[in-house]
């Protein structure tokens, strides 16, 4: 076997012992650096903020590939084992399946304690919505909410562009949905300015986010949930809602564990409303945070065997 066939499954099997290493110089934190700085400058220029938003998108995504591919390159040049060591790494940081469990988890044990403040506190580090002041049920959705949809754009979509362009192709995707999440908000700084960010995005995320939901589908079957409620939610919004990626896998979820999620989110103190997705079949109940965890680890390793064998 291929050494290059062993790295991808290595990395996976790295971040469920490891989780992702919580450190000043991991890519993602100086991927978001950058894009600060070249948000600041960009967005106060007196151009269209268009034009900007794209320009900040070729800086971010070309510095980004161009730094994986040199790096890649120089070590491949030193020594082939340098570069599946290199290999390897990227694509390990790129994956945060542990993480997505540990931090959900946190909330699960918060509220399982009884200490909800503490558990507003845990969520807020994993969710871009404001979480003062939610109640129980409020904290389960969103939780629920963000397991689903990590499960795609943290572990299904960089194993998806892994298997089909290596590191570098991985960490490309990796830019657009950092880029997306700093600058994709539907806010009046980034309307404009963050347009391209969220279309790229969506665009670059929107086959991940349909093997996903098929991915969650199964995952119930394996897991005794109701996985054809899954599928049946899942296929439902494919195509409906501003963020048609996120609402897929949440609709596959939601159909998963029987509930509801959707509803109005604030964000910096201002409502945003999101349609309802899925039944209201049963309330929701801090169990639902810890099953949709499960499914998440099932999907991420469906995710891996399909690669392995298709991709």
């Amino acid at each position: 076997m291929s050494y290059e066939l062993l790295i991808i499954p290595l990395a996976y099997l790295l971040d469920l012992v490891f989780g992702d290493p919580q450190w000043h110089w991991h890519p993602v934190r100086l991927i978001g650096r950058l894009i600060e700085k070249l948000e600041y400058k960009l967005n106060t220029q007196n151009m269209p903020k268009k034009f900007c938003g794209a320009v900040l998108i070729i800086l971010v995504v070309g510095a980004t590939t161009f730094c994986v591919w040199g790096t890649l390159r120089l070590a491949k040049f030193i020594h082939p084992f340098f570069y599946y060591g290199a290999s390897l790494l990227f694509i390990y940081f790129s994956l945060s399946i542990k993480s997505l469990a540990v931090e959900a988890g946190g909330v699960y044990k918060d509220l399982k304690s009884g200490d909800i403040q503490k558990a507003r506190d845990d969520l807020s580090m994993i969710v871009g919505r404001d979480t003062k002041g939610l109640d129980e049920p409020e904290i389960i959705r969103a939780s629920v909410e963000t397991v689903a949809e990590s499960t795609m754009d943290g572990i299904v979509a960089p194993l998806f562009y892994a298997f089909l362009g290596g590191p570098v192709l991985a960490w490309a995707y990796k830019a657009i949905n950092t880029l997306d999440s700093m600058v994709g908000y539907r806010s009046e700084r980034f309307i404009e300015f963050g347009r391209a960010s969220a279309l790229l995005d969506g665009a670059m995320s929107f086959i991940p986010a349909k093997i996903t939901c098929f991915l969650i589908s199964i995952s119930s079957f394996c897991y005794g949930k109701d996985w054809l409620n899954s599928l049946k939610q899942g296929s439902k919004y494919f195509f409906q809602g501003p963020k048609i990626n996120s609402e897929s896998t949440e609709a596959a979820m939601a159909g998963s564990l029987k509930i509801q999620l959707g509803g109005v989110n604030f964000y910096n103190s201002a409502p945003i409303c999101k349609p309802f997705i899925g039944e209201n079949f049963q309330p929701l109940v801090i169990e639902h945070i810890q099953e949709s965890i499960q499914i998440a680890y099932i999907s991420s390793a469906l995710m891996l065997i399909l690669g392995m064998t298709v991709l």
